[in-house]
């Protein structure tokens, strides 16, 4: 499978650059809880010491793109705003599975959304692009809606959509769950100079990855110079961060 961005959203948003990580061997029985303390101890000090998530330079480019996409971006918050504000609130993240949990603790860190999508139940290519209105989504609620016309959604072959207002809501079609085995997970920074955030990131991802289930992995670093991800064939080598 191939993962990119469309043209045109490169064109309106020049300073995105997405770390794509692909790995196989996800289990749900993994304790990522000594993993995920780090990050969550590295966002807490961030907002200690940097003020609320909404003034951070991350979310920044975020809410000017919501804006720009005619949202209202204190009703509709990229999903790192919205862990982080969780975060600041709470003291603490819910547990969902060990996976996601472990994106969400690094998503927080970095102040980057950070996506993990079951790749068996993508069909075929993914692109992140306007919709037409006519892609089907599916909500952790299990009711299928049609993102509008325009809206920024992750988009596969069979014209499903995984994602509502590109980084506020992920589809509960392609959501990791227990029986999750094969992973694609997406990091999108649009502040910046946000390129070596998003390749330290990765790196974490991989590492982390190798580390908790010994899972083979390939990555890339996406940006309008490399757009684009293709998942090696069988038997192909792991690609490092940074590598297209």
């Amino acid at each position: 499978m191939q993962f990119e961005h469309a043209p045109q959203l490169r064109g309106a948003y020049p300073d995105l650059v997405a770390g794509v990580v692909l790995a196989d061997g996800i289990t749900a029985t993994t304790d990522v809880s000594a993993r995920t303390a780090g990050y969550l101890t590295e966002a807490r000090r961030r907002l200690t010491t940097g003020g609320a998530e909404s003034g951070f330079p991350e979310i920044q480019a975020w809410r000017r793109a919501y804006a720009a996409m005619g949202l209202r971006p204190t009703s509709y918050r990229c999903a790192a705003e919205a862990l982080l504000r969780r975060l600041r609130l709470d003291g603490e993240l819910p547990r969902v599975h060990p996976l996601v949990d472990l994106c969400n603790a690094v998503s927080a860190a970095y102040a980057i959304p950070v996506a993990a999508l079951d790749l068996d139940r993508v069909d075929g290519d993914l692109v992140v692009r306007p919709a037409h209105g006519d892609e089907a989504y599916l909500s952790f609620a299990g009711d299928t809606e049609h993102p509008e016309p325009g809206e920024v959604t992750f988009v596969d072959s069979a014209g499903r959509a995984h994602a509502r207002r590109w980084t506020n809501r992920q589809s509960g079609w392609s959501a990791v769950r227990t029986g999750t085995s094969s992973v694609l997970i997406v990091a999108e920074a649009l502040h910046p100079g946000g390129e070596p955030a998003v390749t330290r990131l990765v790196a974490d991802l991989v590492t982390e990855l190798t580390d908790g289930w010994g899972a083979p992995t390939a990555a890339a670093v996406l940006t309008a110079a490399a757009p684009r991800f293709r998942t090696p064939t069988a038997g192909g080598q792991a690609v490092s961060p940074g590598t297209r």
